[in-house]
């Protein structure tokens, strides 16, 4: 019996032994955090506050690397076909990432086989915000307004297919008008327009615009999420707005391409998860208007789905 027991435990400890070779052994050198959107955002601003903590945890130094362009794909696919050997990271917006599957006739990468899911990174809320210039204080004032000037009103994206861009199609739809969707490749690109007036309004993340609504330059009339945002308490949702069941939420999360050993997956999701439950982590992203989320790769692979 002891002789059987010795035979099993044996394949066992080789396992173990490999896998914490390989987990000691890494990082060797810097690590590449791609963020698929310009400075700025709240994607860039989740990769920064977080690539800090883990070069901390790591050891190593994290670096963030913009890659904009087409609603995230051009990040999405540098890291999709990026070697499997730990040393790139994702930092995926899920809603992007989820509906580039269906909305694009072709895209270079395939979200259900050519990423490891590492943990879920954070949320934050949609704004809706508009020029001080536009007559509108609340939803019923811009619905009313926008059916009152059909195509005549814009607003702004991060890119044709991203989030950005289909909660203002969403709500398009959900209040019956027509405001014309102008796509830029990033809050940063398209900031500077919102502020001169030439954009009328956006459906975009709080984080790039919570300090110029809070000098007055831009309006925020309402949120997307379920709920209200404590940095705008004042400031209500769509839903208790007028359009019952309207809900956008962007979600962030972190991948490594799908061929990553399992253990320096286990290991990059034991570091992000742990530095997503640090207390200053969590007052700076709070004060962006992300609220952190750490999970299991598992549970992060069934939010996918």
């Amino acid at each position: 019996m002891n002789r059987l027991r010795n035979i099993v435990c044996i394949p066992l400890i080789f396992m173990l032994a490999a896998a914490a070779t390989a987990q000691d052994g890494y990082p060797t050198k810097p690590v590449r955090f791609v963020a698929p959107y310009p400075p700025g955002g709240s994607s860039d601003v989740m990769a920064r506050v977080l690539a800090q903590k883990l070069t901390d945890a790591l050891g190593r130094q994290v670096i963030v690397e913009n890659r904009p362009g087409a609603a995230g794909n051009i990040g999405h696919e540098l890291v999709a076909k990026s070697p499997a050997d730990g040393y790139t990271l994702l930092l995926g917006a899920l809603g992007s990432h989820a509906v580039a599957m269906s909305y694009y006739a072709k895209i270079n990468f395939d979200l259900r086989t050519d990423f490891a899911a590492v943990s879920m990174a954070g949320t934050t809320t949609n704004i809706v915000v508009v020029h001080p210039a536009l007559p509108v204080k609340n939803i019923k004032d811009l619905i009313a307004l926008a059916k009152a000037r059909p195509g005549e009103l814009n607003f702004a994206s991060s890119g044709t297919g991203g989030l950005i861009h289909l909660t203002g199609e969403m709500f398009n739809q959900a209040a019956k008008v027509k405001i014309v969707h102008v796509p830029y490749k990033g809050t940063a690109l398209f900031l500077p327009e919102l502020l001169k007036g030439q954009i009328a309004m956006v459906f975009d993340t709080i984080a790039p615009h919570l300090p110029f609504i809070k000098a007055g330059k831009l309006r925020g009339v309402a949120v997307t999420a379920g709920k209200r945002t404590p940095l705008l308490p004042d400031v209500p949702t769509v839903a208790e707005s007028g359009l019952p069941g309207f809900e956008s939420v962007a979600s962030y999360a972190v991948f490594v391409p799908a061929a990553t050993p399992k253990d320096i997956v286990a290991y990059l999701n034991r570091e992000t998860v742990a530095a997503l439950q640090s207390p200053d982590l969590k007052e700076r992203l709070s004060a962006a208007g992300i609220d952190p989320v750490g999970y299991s790769p598992e549970e992060l692979e069934r939010i996918v789905r």
